[in-house]
């Protein structure tokens, strides 16, 4: 038997864990200054679970106390661009993979680190002072995707990994490359190439683990790589200097970020990650 790639374990997983058309074609809209609130409105319109998902997050106390909302248009236009991008992003994305089972991985807690993940990227690029920085919330989300096709596809493999890691997540990336012969990083950097997105996105999320093998998107790969290690440390209830003593001077001098910057951007991501969880409600799609 021909021994399985990244690429190949992805192409075969394509049926299982592709975007639905409504994830395109909205992306496209909202980029574009060609549709209105109203064209955009009609797309959701069609989508009954998405229309419920906006409307609510338009009346909810995010958005301060209003009015009563009751069209998609309205709620469209309240919630702006960004937040509208990060809805169908991550309700597309977390939908899609819906069917893992619970036995390797809790689904609900994988969804909520990579939800807290994206809002500190966000908020480190934001810091960073770099253009379009909601891409790194993205990154943030997707940068643990390929272990959810591990899971799917080669269960008993990453049993064997996830036993041998012990819960240390700084292992995992080293034994699956040891006993299945390449990452999560890796594959999941194929499958975001497949579903058509960024290079930055592909690149960060290929790279985040050793972000300085980054060739074109260097500082979207040592973000991401920072991004991660905050989330995990915050965790673990570790201070910042502790948290930076593990961070490489590279990293550091990359994303040109300093102790205080850092600690705006932990204190800042708590109020930010409840609101987006808020929006998007992981944990009712686990139950």
């Amino acid at each position: 038997m021909a021994e399985i790639t990244a690429n190949y374990l992805v192409q075969d997983s394509l049926e299982l864990f592709s975007l639905p058309d409504i994830y395109f074609q909205l992306r496209e809209m909202i980029n574009s200054p060609r549709f209105s609130m109203n064209d955009i409105a009609l797309v959701i319109a069609k989508d009954p679970a998405l229309s419920a998902r906006v409307l609510k997050i338009g009346n909810s106390a995010f958005y301060g106390d209003q009015a009563r909302i009751d069209t998609i248009s309205r709620a469209v236009a309240v919630m702006g661009n960004e937040n509208l991008r990060h809805l169908v992003f991550a309700t597309t994305i977390v939908n899609s993979f819906n069917k893992i089972p619970n036995d390797l991985m809790d689904m609900t807690a994988f969804w909520l680190r990579s939800l807290n993940c994206a809002v500190i990227a966000q908020l480190l690029a934001k810091k960073s002072a770099v253009l379009h920085c909601e891409r790194l919330f993205l990154a943030g989300l997707l940068h643990d995707i390929g272990s959810l096709i591990l899971y799917a596809k080669l269960p008993g493999k990453s049993l064997q990994v996830l036993l041998a890691a012990d819960h240390k997540r700084y292992l995992v990336a080293d034994l699956e490359q040891e006993i299945i012969g390449f990452t999560h990083a890796d594959v999941g950097a194929e499958l975001i190439k497949l579903w058509g997105l960024p290079d930055s996105l592909s690149e960060a999320v290929l790279y985040y683990l050793t972000p300085e093998k980054a060739l074109m998107h260097k500082l979207d790969a040592h973000l991401l790589f920072l991004a991660t290690r905050l989330t995990d440390s915050i965790q673990q209830n570790k201070s910042v200097p502790e948290i930076l003593a593990e961070v490489s001077d590279e990293t550091l001098s990359i994303v040109r970020l300093g102790e205080s910057q850092i600690a705006e951007v932990i204190k800042q991501a708590d109020k930010e990650f409840e609101q987006m969880f808020e929006l998007i409600a992981i944990d009712k799609r686990f139950h």
